[in-house]
């Protein structure tokens, strides 16, 4: 087994339990906050996709993300015009007061993203994984492994946050 596959079995291992705690969801669900200082699903799609988008695209491929490229942007009702928000840093009125999209807006986003993200790692070799990228640009070089290890753990807090909540608001089955 070589290292990147590795970081391709975090991810898949990640959103098989995602995809399991999203299924049957409606969109009041997905919306819902359990408190005015919690983030609800469809904000924890949101930014979890935007960071795959971000280290996957800009910082590792130096291409344009799907999140303009494919007008999701626009789809979220977001202009995001420079591609960089995240939604880190947002205050709780901030994400209060964000408007998510529908489940087939969240849900295409993500697909659109695990598909960039296998098609990505798939052309990986372990020597790629030492070579060094300045992610965002103009900062300081990083391996591509440091990036990917902080993109599996960025998915990984937030796939079990999504999992937690499906379990809060509508019981167990996320690990079924």
């Amino acid at each position: 087994m070589g290292a990147t596959d590795v970081v391709k079995s975090a991810l898949e291992r990640n959103w098989g339990m995602v995809d399991r705690a999203l299924d049957g969801l409606d969109d009041a669900t997905l919306a819902r906050q359990v408190t005015d200082q919690c983030n609800s699903i469809s904000w924890l799609m949101y930014h979890m996709n935007r960071v795959v988008d971000i280290f996957i695209n800009t910082r590792l491929r130096s291409r344009d993300q799907i999140w303009l490229q494919d007008g999701w942007n626009q789809k979220y009702g977001m202009s995001d015009d420079s591609g960089e928000g995240s939604g880190s840093g947002w205050t709780a009125d901030q994400v209060a007061a964000w408007a998510p999209p529908s489940r087939d807006v969240l849900l295409g986003y993500y697909e659109a993203n695990k598909a960039a993200a296998r098609e990505y790692l798939s052309s990986l070799t372990d020597a790629d994984l030492d070579a060094t990228v300045s992610a965002p640009p103009g900062s300081e070089p990083r391996q591509v492994h440091d990036l990917l290890g902080v993109l599996v753990f960025d998915n990984v807090v937030h796939g079990g946050q999504i999992a937690f909540l499906r379990g809060y608001h509508e019981g167990m089955g996320w690990f079924v």
